[in-house]
């Protein structure tokens, strides 16, 4: 166990903020109410936030299901990829584009409610939000495009998300990557509430949605079932890089949290595991995805030239006026002028041997040099 729990006294950057009362219950049930003592101030918290969120959740339901139920979704844009590999930057430019819409934070860590408080709260909370993430220099606020992993999380209680707060248990949330070991009950919970929140948002915006999470990555075949004419778009990064930036991401952005003590030797076990466990779920459903409604790219590519590299983007998956769009792609992308990235030191020489050994389809199916 670590002897320092770092940011143990902060209340935000928590994702749980935004869930409702009974799931809450439902949620400390299952973790048979095992909140470490370090974090009761947290679970103090998120109760008391949970009430009020359930207040609201039904007033919002009683106004618009209504309105939600018939709304129809239009094929969504996945973005796929692991965590770390440059889907956070590829969301950030193709939301740019106005022809498309998007889940910002505060939609996904208010997935019930987002409709009727997010104009009033999103001011009247902003402070709560650093300005930038914790594990990197990226801008952070109420409006950012964020992973609509985050709402299906609170809504079903079924994301491995929530090992993040309850690391104990992480092994077992962990099933809920691919779904491949869950019974269909579950899976049709999930699905229920991913389409619910796609509802909400395309009631909201009437616009095609842009859909980054990279659990996505390993639920191809899910993803297909629901949404047939989706396209795709796959980014990848050396795995050494994303080892890397994946240590300094628990070093730094899942304290935030944490309701139980993590064991931090555990970390580089697990992020070898789950890099393979996605990866595997990939490689293995790609193929699926009809012919035109995938596209795959690095972020090296990405980073050299994004406007080239989405230019292309636009033309495999035949999405419209990319050159109307141009224009305000540049402008942002100037706007990153400056932006530093993180620096690592270089990883051990055995650790790079073991990810050569338990990563080397991702090694040879992209080319990297270990």
């Amino acid at each position: 166990m670590p002897t320092h729990l770092k940011h143990r006294w902060s209340l935000g950057s928590n994702y749980l903020a935004g869930i409702t009362m009974g799931d809450w219950l439902q949620l400390l049930r299952e973790n048979h109410f095992a909140v470490d003592s370090a974090y009761w101030h947290r679970a103090a918290f998120i109760t008391l936030a949970s009430s009020m969120n359930s207040y609201f959740r039904r007033r919002e339901e009683c106004q618009f299901s209504e309105q939600i139920a018939a709304t129809e979704i239009q094929p969504p844009l996945f973005i796929l990829g692991h965590w770390r590999s440059g889907t956070t930057h590829l969301h950030n430019l193709l939301a740019r584009d106005p022809q498309f819409a998007f889940a910002n934070t505060y939609q996904v860590t208010n997935p019930h409610t987002f409709l009727t408080t997010e104009e009033t709260n999103s001011r009247r909370f902003a402070w709560m939000l650093p300005k930038t993430r914790p594990m990197d220099a990226v801008a952070l606020n109420f409006q950012a495009p964020q992973e609509d992993e985050l709402a299906t999380c609170l809504m079903s209680l079924r994301s491995p998300y929530l090992g993040t707060s309850f690391p104990r248990q992480e092994d077992d949330y962990a099933r809920y990557l691919t779904f491949s070991q869950v019974p269909q009950a579950e899976i049709d919970a999930w699905k229920s509430a991913f389409i619910a929140f796609l509802k909400k948002l395309t009631f909201k915006y009437r616009r095609p949605l842009i859909l980054k999470s990279p659990p996505h990555t390993a639920r191809i075949r899910l993803l297909l079932e629901m949404f047939p004419t989706a396209r795709f778009v796959h980014i990848h990064r050396h795995p050494y890089h994303v080892f890397q930036s994946c240590r300094h991401f628990y070093d730094t952005a899942t304290w935030y949290s944490y309701l139980q003590k993590p064991d931090m030797g555990k970390i580089d076990t697990r992020i070898i595991a789950r890099y393979r466990q996605l990866h595997d779920a990939f490689f293995a459903e790609r193929d699926l995805i009809p012919a035109g409604q995938f596209h795959e790219m690095s972020f090296t590519d990405l980073e050299d030239s994004p406007t080239t590299a989405l230019q292309t983007l636009y033309e495999k998956l035949s999405l419209p006026d990319f050159e109307k769009f141009k224009p305000t792609l540049l402008d942002y992308t100037d706007s990153l002028h400056g932006y530093r990235k993180n620096a690592f030191l270089p990883l051990e020489t055995s650790l790079c041997e073991q990810l050569r050994d338990e990563w080397t389809r991702s090694f040879s199916e992209w080319h990297y040099r270990p």
